[in-house]
């Protein structure tokens, strides 16, 4: 994999390459020391993935990301010296289209093995969404559940921090339906997204617990590396299975169990992000007869899921961000 490093600190960058060479397929195919280099280095020579650090001169990463998937849209891991210090830019760095965050890993000779496992990990990762395409079995709908509370189940990925703060938003605060999200997020930073999320919105948001039940008004987020399901009682819990998916937690995994599970009205939403996770899965539910919505070209920092369930015909309307809500709230009244 062609790697971009955008760092202006020479002993982040060596600890990058460091670990990058522990890895005889990865190469740095450049590196740059701000902002407006790394611009100029992906449009001029496109990467695999970017390490995009989140403070440095000319503009920040959080800029530097917006402008890059602008012009040359890549998978972008934000890598900085403290993700928890830096979280506000973190999650707008999110919003601007990064897929994930870590931190930079120690130059430390007796320690870089260890650290630069994280790394490694979240770059094989992004590989593997990148690279493998989505397999998930279609499954017979198993009609379990009793309950008349509509439930929005919403899936997204690289841009979905701001989409998803644009949608909640603008949701009335007497929203009478039960909303799940699956983000592709970090767990480390899940519940400050959580939070983060909750200050945005007139709905309450937090962390999808096991067992967790589904109420009008509360929106509950996926938050381990273990997918997020819907289970034949209506309760939420989390699996490890399946273990070969690429994403984690997968957007398409949630969709399915809502198709298996549930037997009152849903509404399925699928935003910005990179890769395929849920459109299959929104497929199913729009298969079974339920309402499905994806984000349009033009306002998706990624269009990369939307696109992928546009093609299978999966979303009965593609709409702009803006448009979301509103959609969200009339069929939620009917």
């Amino acid at each position: 994999m062609n790697i971009g490093i955008v760092n202006d600190l020479p002993l982040a960058v060596e600890a990058m390459r460091r670990a990058i060479a522990k890895r005889p397929d990865h190469r740095v195919l450049w590196v740059a020391t701000d902002g407006a280099e790394a611009v100029d280095f992906c449009v001029a020579h496109p990467p695999d993935i970017v390490l995009m650090d989140l403070i440095m001169p000319k503009f920040d990463g959080v800029e530097a990301t917006r402008r890059i998937m602008a012009r040359a849209p890549c998978a972008i891991l934000v890598v900085t010296h403290s993700v928890g210090a830096n979280t506000r830019r973190v999650y707008e760095a999110m919003g601007a289209g990064a897929i994930d965050a870590i931190d930079t890993p120690t130059l430390a000779e007796s320690t870089l093995a260890d650290a630069s496992q994280p790394l490694l990990a979240k770059i094989d990762q992004i590989g593997r969404l990148l690279d493998k395409p989505l397999a998930y079995r279609e499954s017979v709908p198993v009609m379990a559940h009793t309950g008349s509370t509509p439930l929005v189940a919403i899936g997204a990925s690289a841009g979905g921090p701001t989409a998803l703060a644009a949608v909640l938003g603008a949701l009335p605060e007497d929203f009478r339906a039960a909303l799940v999200i699956v983000q592709h997020v970090d767990r480390a930073f899940a519940d400050g997204m959580a939070q983060w999320l909750n200050d945005q919105t007139p709905l309450t948001v937090r962390i999808a617990q096991d067992g967790d039940s589904l109420r009008p008004g509360v929106a509950l987020l996926a938050a381990t590396d273990d997918h997020l399901r819907l289970t034949r009682s209506g309760s939420l819990d989390y699996t490890r299975e399946p273990a070969e998916m690429p994403y984690r937690p997968s957007v398409d995994v949630f969709f399915q169990s809502v198709v298996e599970h549930w037997q009152g009205d849903a509404i399925g939403v699928l935003l910005t992000g990179m890769g395929r996770d849920g459109a299959i899965g929104l497929k199913a539910m729009r298969t079974k007869g339920y309402h499905t919505i994806a984000q349009d070209q033009a306002t998706s920092a990624v269009y990369g899921m939307p696109k992928a369930a546009a093609a299978l015909d999966a979303a009965r309307r593609i709409l702009p961000l803006e448009s979301i809500a509103r959609e969200l709230t009339a069929l939620v009244k009917t």
